[in-house]
């Protein structure tokens, strides 16, 4: 049953929560609204799922918010969780740097895809919806001497897939189909819509 811009937003502002304490999500939300409040999550992700990648980041992003959600009813609270995979093999955070070379030596030349999945949840008015947004990137053929160069202006350890999108991505990439805002953690112009649909911005 569709929520009523009206029963959504009472003349007080609902809060608004990200469930995340990625700074590169707080700064991309932070181009959306003005104020909001950051809860991270501590819910044990997925590593696998039979549907596959696409219901993979759409599980554990919804995992991420209902935490938070059970525990702040009154406010809408926004989960995220971004994964890179190539032929359904994905790409998570890699253990150490030896993993992360591995990584860019697989993705190499080729273009391989990056999902967001997103979960917004107010409890009180009964609203759990998820989405997901998908960016095609194409990287450019590169060796163990790119690869280092690389990694002097970039940290892989704590992103998915050993890159960040924001960050000399000259280097490395090619070419991308999509939202690049997307590939650094959270894809604006979807998550824009959505909130415009309950007057939340």
């Amino acid at each position: 049953m569709p929520i009523s811009k009206e029963k959504a937003n009472p003349k007080e502002s609902p809060s608004f929560i990200l469930a995340s304490g990625s700074p590169r999500r707080k700064e991309l939300l932070s181009d959306l609204l003005s104020e909001f409040s950051i809860r991270s999550s501590s819910a044990v992700e997925l590593k696998s799922h039979p549907g596959g990648p696409l219901a993979l980041v759409r599980e554990n992003a919804r995992l991420k918010a209902r935490e938070i959600a059970d525990q702040y009813p009154k406010s809408w609270v926004l989960g995220a969780d971004t994964l890179v995979w190539l032929e359904n093999r994905i790409y998570g955070k890699p253990k150490n740097l030896e993993e992360a070379h591995s990584m860019l030596s697989e993705l190499s030349g080729k273009p391989h895809l990056v999902s967001t999945g997103l979960c917004l949840i107010h409890r009180d008015l009964d609203y759990d919806k998820t989405k997901v947004e998908t960016t095609r990137v194409t990287f450019l053929p590169f060796g163990e001497k790119e690869r280092e160069e690389y990694f002097r202006y970039v940290d892989p350890l704590d992103k998915a897939g050993a890159y960040a999108m924001q960050t000399r991505a000259d280097l490395i990439i090619e070419s991308f189909e999509g939202s690049k805002s997307n590939v650094i953690g959270l894809p604006k112009a979807l998550v824009k819509d959505w909130l415009e649909e309950f007057a939340i911005i």
